[in-house]
């Protein structure tokens, strides 16, 4: 996911002139911009099938599902980043004037690569927990059966849990949802995301 470009220190102004003309998304990290890499097959299953089961669930309530292609800002650190998935609770609250950036995910779900796994499980979640609204942490692998999961329970307290093997149940934390292995990795073939 993390390819750098060169190391010039950007303001926060002309990494969003930048984003609006780019070909392709980058990250932010307190000045500097990071493109993202292109996923695979796999990794847009995964996302699409959480997204559809929960906005599927969901309709019609008060929680937002965002896929992929929504900023979340990350004012304490400095930082932008485009979760896989975040679920809102109530009213996006944007950053600015513009539908582009918000400020309140309740629960960031991320799918798992090669590339990406040691950041989105390391620096981007202590990023991450320093978003107030911010509730829980969904971490699903795209190469095998294993989801890691992480609940706020207190300031600095995260309770953590790991399912394993294709006949688990992912059950939610902060929303009453529940979605079967077999539903999250429908249509996923393991031996070509190797």
């Amino acid at each position: 996911m993390i390819a750098q470009l060169e190391k010039t220190c950007y303001s926060v102004e002309e990494y969003f002139e930048l984003e609006e003309t780019a070909e392709y998304k980058s990250e932010y990290h307190d000045g500097e911009i990071i493109p993202m890499t292109g996923g695979t097959t796999n990794h847009n299953k995964i996302a699409g099938n959480f997204y559809f089961y929960f906005k599927s669930a969901f309709r019609r309530q008060n929680y937002d599902i965002y896929i992929n292609d929504v900023r979340l800002s990350i004012p304490l650190q400095r930082r932008y980043t485009y979760p896989d998935i975040m679920i809102i609770q109530d009213q996006p609250i944007y950053e600015g004037d513009k539908q582009t950036t918000i400020t309140n995910p309740l629960i960031i779900i991320e799918v798992l690569s090669n590339s990406t796994e040691n950041y989105d499980k390391g620096e981007k979640f202590k990023s991450y927990r320093s978003i107030k609204s911010f509730q829980e942490y969904i971490l699903i692998d795209q190469y095998s059966f294993s989801v890691e999961q992480f609940i706020k329970e207190s300031e600095g307290e995260w309770k953590f849990k790991e399912y394993l093997g294709e006949n688990q149940v992912l059950k939610l934390g902060k929303i009453d949802f529940e979605l079967s292995f077999s539903d999250i990795y429908e249509g996923v073939n393991f031996v070509e995301s190797i």
